[in-house]
């Protein structure tokens, strides 16, 4: 496993760099990515982020100006924020087996790199991307923006149970360097379209509670995105939402992503493991904030996920 500084030394013997970022693209993989890229380029490499066909109204904007043009041929491969090759895009699968560095957060990380950096008690991948940048040199506006983005996502905004004081201590680093962190907390924490706040309400009049209404599922099915035609951006980061509801500490927001195809996001309180519950389905993540892919009826989907963290729970209460 690498430290920081091995980390750092890797980046400066690289050169023609591609930097991976993962599925359904949050604002953590992409702000590491562009601000990686960009401190890259900042000591005279050349690096590009693949594009991801995922991306997002809200993470667009960070992503594009570092997309690779299609002819761009890479002699490394970087991935950022990805625990797993499964987390990988379509076409980011032709590069399993020969990603040279993998720079994460999560404690179930795979350690699929030829070398790996993993900081399993960072809050978000990107105080560990700003830790190895300021090896390289100096952290410019152009990186702490994305920077910014990484580390206020991955905490709501600094108000997720996983934010830390080095956490706080990154963010006013990356303030000081003079970036627009307003604007990003105002689209990412402050602003919701109608689609989004239709969404909301019909997962919360169809909210099904469990364990003595700890347990709260959520479902967004296709037949609802359809129903208020509602698009990706619409739909980021609907996990948040169970989490909100007063008694519950664990929501589980199952989405569907293709017909009877569920991704489940599972977010917790310290009663439950979130991580030790997907990963009986497959899954992996964070003690509070894990997640799993289910292919079967959402009923069924349902039934796995309950049993799973009922195994977890260590005072479940069936009914």
């Amino acid at each position: 496993m690498l430290t920081v500084s091995d980390a750092a030394g890797a980046l400066r013997r690289f050169d023609n760099v591609l930097i991976l970022t993962h599925v359904r693209p949050d604002g953590d993989t992409v702000g590491c990515a562009a601000a990686l890229c960009a401190g890259l380029r900042a000591i005279g490499k050349t690096a590009y982020l693949l594009p991801n066909p995922e991306l997002t109204e809200t993470t667009r904007p960070y992503f594009l100006p570092y997309a690779a043009p299609a002819d761009f041929l890479p002699e490394r491969v970087v991935s950022t924020d990805v625990a797993t090759v499964g987390l990988l895009p379509e076409n980011a699968k032709r590069f399993i087996g020969a990603i040279d560095l993998a720079i994460d957060h999560h404690p179930s990380f795979e350690h699929f790199g030829k070398s790996n950096i993993v900081r399993a008690d960072a809050a978000a991948c990107g105080e560990l991307v700003y830790s190895i940048l300021a090896q390289l040199g100096p952290i410019t506006a152009e990186m702490a923006l994305p920077l910014y983005v990484a580390v206020s996502t991955d905490t709501g905004c600094f108000a997720y149970a996983n934010t830390t004081a080095a956490t706080h201590a990154v963010a006013a680093a990356l303030i000081r360097t003079g970036i627009d962190y307003h604007t990003v907390n105002k689209v990412f924490f402050r602003t919701k379209s109608r689609k989004r706040m239709q969404l909301e309400g019909s997962m919360l009049s169809a909210c099904e509670f469990y364990d003595r209404d700890r347990v709260a599922v959520l479902s967004v099915p296709l037949s609802l995105m359809e129903r208020f035609q509602a698009s990706e951006s619409d739909a980021e980061d609907l996990s948040s939402l169970g989490g909100q509801i007063e008694g519950v500490d664990c929501a589980i927001t199952m989405r569907e992503l293709r017909p009877d195809v569920w991704k489940l996001s599972v977010r917790t309180g310290a009663r439950i493991n979130a991580t030790d519950a997907c990963r009986l389905l497959g899954g992996g993540g964070h003690a509070a904030a894990a997640g799993c892919t289910v292919e079967a009826p959402w009923a069924e989907a349902k039934r796995r996920i309950l049993d799973a963290v009922a195994k977890t729970a260590p005072d479940f209460a069936q009914r």
